[in-house]
């Protein structure tokens, strides 16, 4: 894993890139469900764990996946693509699962892979566009570009139902 800044890219002028972060910066975990580039605010990131099986739960949403023990603390799972109505994931050895702090809660959340930590620059988040129909910015902080790949923001307060 790497860590990029969402303004170098192979157009990037060395001056453009700073010696030191001196704007309102924030690092980003940015990890995959599917072909789709998502990431997660670094300071909501306890750890990242690979797949383990998770304990089902009855009368719970399709998403949850149902709950693991971490270290004595029982997590509920998210199962990020199905919580985006992309179908269910069928985890296997390659999947993991990224436990992120949600106000006094913590979360696991199912993705496909970890790519890489990005830093970003608070000014080049754009907002999600609101369209007819479309549910995308309840789940979503905004979007940012990075090496002209775009990175949706996941609001994990929303995502996990605490908002």
């Amino acid at each position: 894993m790497t860590q990029t800044t969402a303004h170098e890219g192979p157009q990037a002028a060395a001056a453009d890139r700073p010696t030191a972060f001196t704007e309102d910066t924030m690092q980003v975990v940015s990890f995959k469900v599917g072909e789709e580039h998502y990431g997660i605010d670094i300071q909501l990131v306890r750890e990242i764990r690979a797949w383990q099986a998770a304990t089902p739960l009855p009368n719970t949403p399709p998403f949850v996946r149902g709950v693991m023990n971490l270290r004595g603390t029982i997590v509920p799972v998210l199962d990020l693509r199905a919580r985006f109505g992309q179908g269910t994931t069928e985890p296997s050895a390659a999947h993991v699962i990224i436990v992120v702090t949600v106000g006094t809660r913590i979360v696991g959340i199912l993705v496909d892979a970890v790519s890489d930590i990005v830093t970003v620059l608070s000014g080049d988040i754009k907002p999600v566009p609101v369209m007819e129909g479309s549910a995308a910015g309840d789940c979503l902080d905004g979007l940012v570009t990075v090496h002209e790949e775009m990175i949706a923001l996941v609001s994990v307060e929303r995502v996990a139902g605490t908002q």
